[in-house]
């Protein structure tokens, strides 16, 4: 079973994909993004990328990137600890 599958226009992910990447538990990952503490973008990719998806996720400080192909595999994968704005400032 592909851990990560597009149907219906629709991302599947499981939940142990995207806890690992922003060091949290699984079990907590569809109430925080029920709640919006973890925003999510997919974008399709064209021309030299077509074929590709890149996935992202964010909570608070820390993004997950995912790069995967059609049928799910993931090509590239990175972790990043955004800094936190200064102080008076929004993250935009």
């Amino acid at each position: 079973m592909t851990r990560i599958s597009f149907q219906n226009d629709a991302v599947e992910i499981d939940a142990a994909i995207i806890a690992e990447g922003l060091g949290i538990a699984p079990g907590q990952v569809q109430s925080e993004m029920r709640s919006g503490r973890i925003t999510s973008v997919c974008e399709r990719g064209v021309d030299a990328d077509a074929g590709t998806f890149r996935l992202s996720f964010r909570e608070g400080n820390r993004r997950l990137r995912l790069i995967v192909d059609a049928g799910g595999e993931v090509i590239r994968r990175s972790t990043l600890t955004l800094a936190d704005p200064p102080a008076g400032q929004e993250d935009v």
